[in-house]
């Protein structure tokens, strides 16, 4: 099976012939490449180049296109600041009143916006090297998770408990720049659209069901009606959101180390594929090839099908490749 055909089975839930491999890599990836977290963030060719020769050195399934979470936020009108050794960082938070969206562009145009046309022109790339051979993985923001971007993480939290109703309007135009974003991505090429909303992680779930559950669910929808997988990706505990999540339509779901397996399958179901569950640093980091390997099949056995290999959340910089290469080795598929 070519690693197209394994994803696409796996979805499915049809038999393949091993489980996909489909890490996050983003430092590591740059470094790889002997190149700077700067660059790989700023530059399409470099992420291109960085990733595409992780897929070859270690056997991975897909491409993608993460480097951070400012992308759209540079759109609406942040200054994002590059380092050489840690991920871009927002110069000064946009909003400095909840109630006063004046100093943000409401709806800025992917293909104009200096960092969201660098993503498209990387799945263009992609789609030029690898188009139907692996997935190629596009990238967008959750509502909350952007709308604590342009407000700040701490004043959004707080905004939450203040002042609902604002919070959801901001969080509406996070949304529908997303749904903007996402629809120009899968016009490039894209065949699988992630979501990262980890912010969500902090919410009690009446909150969370309230307030960002319906905006995620019209980002998710309007990502399917173009024909787009959707990958839903909140670092952290979500056990307490998995009844939630459930009902959302997502096609994969990736677990961080923290959340309960049994809880998670059951709550999710034979319908969604359940992504990662290793421990980024603890296992990956940290661990040894056989500690890895060992780790990978018990998640498996736990989560059952259908499911794709990956660590929790990024693979960190400084991972020995021996132990990438143990995450990416074949595991057997089993009915």
């Amino acid at each position: 099976m070519t690693s197209l055909e394994r994803y696409i089975a796996t979805l499915r839930g049809a038999p393949t012939d091993f489980l996909p491999r489909v890490p996050i890599l983003m430092q590591f990836a740059a470094e790889h490449i002997g190149k700077t977290y700067a660059d790989f963030a700023s530059d399409h060719r470099v992420l291109v180049e960085a990733n595409l020769r992780c897929r070859e050195d270690f056997g991975i399934d897909l491409v993608g296109v993460m480097s951070d979470p400012y992308c759209e936020t540079q759109g609406f009108g942040a200054e994002i600041r590059y380092a050489a050794d840690h991920a871009p960082s927002c110069v000064k938070t946009i909003l400095s009143d909840i109630t006063d969206l004046s100093p943000m562009r409401l709806d800025p145009d992917p293909y104009q916006s200096e960092r969201m046309a660098n993503r498209l022109a990387a799945i263009r790339e992609y789609k030029r090297c690898v188009g139907g051979e692996c997935c190629i993985l596009g990238w967008v923001e959750g509502p909350a998770a952007e709308a604590a971007d342009v407000r700040g993480v701490q004043d959004f939290l707080m905004d939450l408990w203040d002042n609902e109703g604002a919070c959801v309007t901001l969080m509406e135009h996070c949304t529908h720049t997303a749904i903007r974003f996402a629809h120009a991505q899968i016009a490039e090429g894209a065949d699988t659209i992630g979501v990262g909303d980890a912010i969500a992680s902090q919410l009690a779930p009446d909150m969370y069901r309230k307030l960002v559950w319906p905006l995620q669910r019209k980002l998710f929808q309007a990502i399917r009606d173009k024909g787009g997988i959707v990958r839903l990706h909140i670092c952290g505990n979500i056990t307490h959101l998995l009844p939630h999540l459930a009902e959302l339509p997502i096609d994969i779901l990736d677990l961080d180390h923290m959340v309960d397996l049994a809880l998670a399958r059951r709550a999710m179901g034979p319908r969604v594929a359940i992504a990662g569950r290793v421990d980024p640093v603890a296992d990956i980091l940290n661990g040894t090839p056989d500690t890895i390997r060992a780790t990978v099949r018990a998640s498996y056995a736990d989560l059952g099908n259908p499911h794709l290999v990956m660590a929790g959340c990024e693979v960190p910089p400084g991972t020995p490749y021996e132990n990438l290469r143990a995450l990416c080795e074949y595991v057997p598929y089993r009915n």
